[in-house]
C-alpha cells in the first residue's frame, strides 16, 4: 500500500478541519460583511449538502480523482507519460493544466442552461462564508468529478500530482469563499497570483455581469487570460447584495429547498447564464 492509499483521507480531513476552523475564527475577528441570515440555519443546510455530496459520489462514482491517476498510469493513458519529465516539472504542468480546466468547467456551469441549474444552489446562498466553499448541489458534485475523472485520464499526470491539486484546491475554496477583510495592501499583492476573497465575492454579486466574471478558483492567471476579471464590485464590498436576485429571501438557507430548487418549475423570468434579470432587492439584516 502506497503512502497516498494510506493516509490520503486522513492528510484531506486534517486539511479541511485545519483551513476551516482558521477561516472561521478570521471571520470572527475580521468580518468583511455583516450577515443577512442566521448562520445556524445556513450552516446546516451547507454541511448537509457536504454529507450527501459525499454519499452521492460514494454511490455513484466507482473510483475517484486519485485512484483515476493511479489507473491512468497503470493503462498507460495520457499526454504527460508521453514525455520523460521530472517528477516535480510533472507536478507544476498537470496542476497548471487542471486548474485552467477547472476554470472552463465553472464557466460551462454558467453557461449551459441545465448545468446553471444545479450550480445556482451555490449562488442561492445569501451570505458568503467559509461553508459556501462547500455549498455545492450532489448533482454538480457528481458531474464534477467525472469532468475531473476524464480531465486526468486525458492529462495522465501523476497521483501526487493529483493528491496536492485536490488538497490545495479544497483549501483555496474555503479560503476564498470566507468572510474575511483583508488588508487592502495585501489583497492586492495576493491576487497577483491567487483568488482572494474579495475577488471571488464579486462573483457572487446579484448583478449579471460580476456574477459572470472571476471564474477561478485558485489562480487568477485565468481570468485575466482570458478577460473574465472584475477587481471591484460596482457598488462596493459593503454595499453589494450577495445571491441571486430572485432568490433573495429565507429559502436557501433551507436544505429540502436547496436540493429541489433545480428540479422546480421557474417562477420567474431567469437568463440561461444565471444572470439576475429580476430587480435587485436589499436584505434584511437579521442576527441569530
Amino acid at each position: 500500500m502506497s503512502f497516498l492509499d494510506q493516509y490520503e483521507s486522513m492528510i484531506r480531513l486534517s486539511t479541511f478541519a485545519g483551513i476551516f476552523l482558521i477561516m472561521a475564527a478570521l471571520e470572527i475577528a475580521m468580518p468583511r460583511k455583516q450577515r443577512v441570515l442566521a448562520r445556524g440555519a445556513r450552516w446546516f443546510t451547507n454541511f448537509s449538502l457536504v454529507i450527501v455530496d459525499t454519499l452521492a459520489l460514494r454511490l455513484v462514482m466507482p473510483i475517484l480523482a486519485v485512484g483515476m491517476a493511479d489507473y491512468a498510469a497503470a493503462q498507460g493513458w495520457g499526454l504527460l507519460p508521453l514525455i520523460d519529465l521530472p517528477i516535480w516539472v510533472e507536478i507544476i504542468i498537470a496542476f497548471l493544466l487542471l486548474d485552467m480546466l477547472i476554470y472552463a468547467q465553472h464557466i460551462a456551469f454558467h453557461k449551459v442552461p441545465i448545468l446553471w441549474r444545479f450550480h445556482k444552489v451555490h449562488h442561492a446562498d445569501r451570505d458568503l462564508d467559509v461553508t459556501s466553499g462547500a455549498r455545492f448541489h450532489p448533482v454538480e458534485a457528481v458531474f464534477s468529478m467525472a469532468y475531473k475523472l476524464l480531465c486526468i485520464a486525458l492529462i495522465g499526470p501523476a497521483a501526487l500530482a493529483v493528491f496536492l491539486f485536490e488538497v490545495v484546491l479544497n483549501a483555496a475554496s474555503m479560503f476564498n469563499h470566507a468572510n474575511v477583510r483583508l488588508p487592502l495592501g495585501l489583497d492586492r499583492v495576493v491576487r497577483l497570483f491567487i483568488v482572494t476573497p474579495d475577488m471571488h465575492r464579486v462573483h457572487h454579486s446579484v448583478i449579471e455581469r460580476e456574477t459572470n466574471s472571476n471564474y477561478s478558483f485558485f489562480l487568477t492567471l485565468w481570468d485575466r487570460i482570458f478577460r473574465t476579471y472584475t477587481a471591484q464590485p460596482e457598488k462596493g464590498h459593503d454595499g453589494m447584495t450577495i445571491g441571486l436576485s430572485e432568490y433573495q429571501d429565507s429559502k436557501p438557507a433551507n436544505l429540502i429547498w436547496s436540493l429541489l430548487v433545480p428540479f422546480m418549475r421557474k417562477q420567474s423570468p431567469e437568463t440561461k447564464t444565471g444572470s439576475n434579470s429580476i430587480e435587485e432587492r436589499r436584505p434584511v439584516l437579521k442576527s441569530d
